[in-house]
């Protein structure tokens, strides 16, 4: 059986996380994670040759909402959730929007798809199903797509997903129809400059980036990190990749941040107090440019 030990270890990670993320600079944040995979009961395969236990994914979302919780008091910022499905498990993804409801006042705000972008949603319709459920049930949804994959999984997640944002979404300019549609809908892409050279979705050379595109088009899109434990990279590497292979300025940064905070996923007040806290730290008074 799962020790007590690993429980901890689940709830640490979380309120760790949040540590990071404040000598970082950032004061709102949103993590997203798959509880199946962190789970040792209620779920099918189990992963990483873990025996079985008691940990179940509803189990795993309680813990990390703790650490993330306990990481906000003691560090003075602010952190929600997103919680994954899996694109090779299309079993999981209906525990995951229910997971979402039951959460949603307790730090959880919105559902993910990520995994293997060859896995469409029509050879496996667990995942439409889960993200119909999210849109009437009022649930945030976003979606990785065009990260390594052609346009049209960009298209799938925007016209069958209903995502709100995308993750990455780099090819999508290889579609200038769905580009140009996408930039008219204001839609918010999730961007990764340092993950996108380690993983191979885009051109190693950082001076033919996509981003710069997506930057000269006027479009909505932030700087993120992608597995930073795993890239062993923090948001002050991206921001620096930006700057110096991309030309970004400070007045820019300023205007990716604004976005991010315009594209949260928090309620309204909770979304408007952030923005006011951004537009004072930034000294901006014609609120309109941005």
């Amino acid at each position: 059986l799962v020790s007590e030990g690993d429980k901890k270890a689940i709830k640490r990670i979380a309120y760790e996380f949040v540590e990071t993320k404040a000598k970082e600079g950032v004061v709102y944040v949103e993590v997203r994670y798959s509880p199946h995979l962190l789970a040792n009961c209620n779920v099918e395969p189990i992963s990483w040759n873990q025996r079985e236990g008691d940990v179940t994914p509803d189990k795993v979302v309680q813990l990390v909402n703790q650490g993330l919780s306990e990481g906000e008091k003691a560090f003075g910022i602010k952190a929600r959730s997103i919680l994954c499905c899996m694109r090779h498990m299309p079993n999981w993804s209906m525990d995951i929007v229910e997971l979402c409801k039951k959460y949603r006042n307790d730090g959880v705000v919105a559902i993910d798809l990520a995994g293997d972008e060859s896995l469409n949603c029509e050879a496996f319709p667990g995942h439409r199903k889960a993200y119909e459920e999210a849109v009437r049930s009022c649930i945030h949804r976003t979606v990785h797509a065009g990260e390594v994959g052609p346009p049209s999984v960009v298209r799938e997640a925007v016209e069958v997903l209903k995502a709100e944002r995308i993750g990455h979404g780099y090819h999508t300019v290889e579609d200038l129809d769905l580009y140009k549609q996408l930039l008219e809908q204001n839609m918010h892409f999730e961007m990764c400059p340092v993950s996108s050279k380690l993983t191979g979705a885009c051109n190693p050379d950082f001076t033919k980036h996509p981003i710069i595109r997506f930057r000269e088009d006027g479009a909505n899109f932030s700087l993120n990190t992608d597995d930073p434990l795993i890239f062993n990279s923090t948001l002050d590497m991206d921001y620096q990749v930006t700057k110096q292979y991309m030309g970004f300025t400070e007045k820019e940064f300023m205007r990716l941040n604004i976005n991010a905070a315009k594209s949260s996923f928090l309620p309204h007040k909770e979304k408007k107090d952030l923005l006011n806290r951004l537009y004072e730290s930034y000294g901006m008074v014609d609120k309109s440019r941005f």
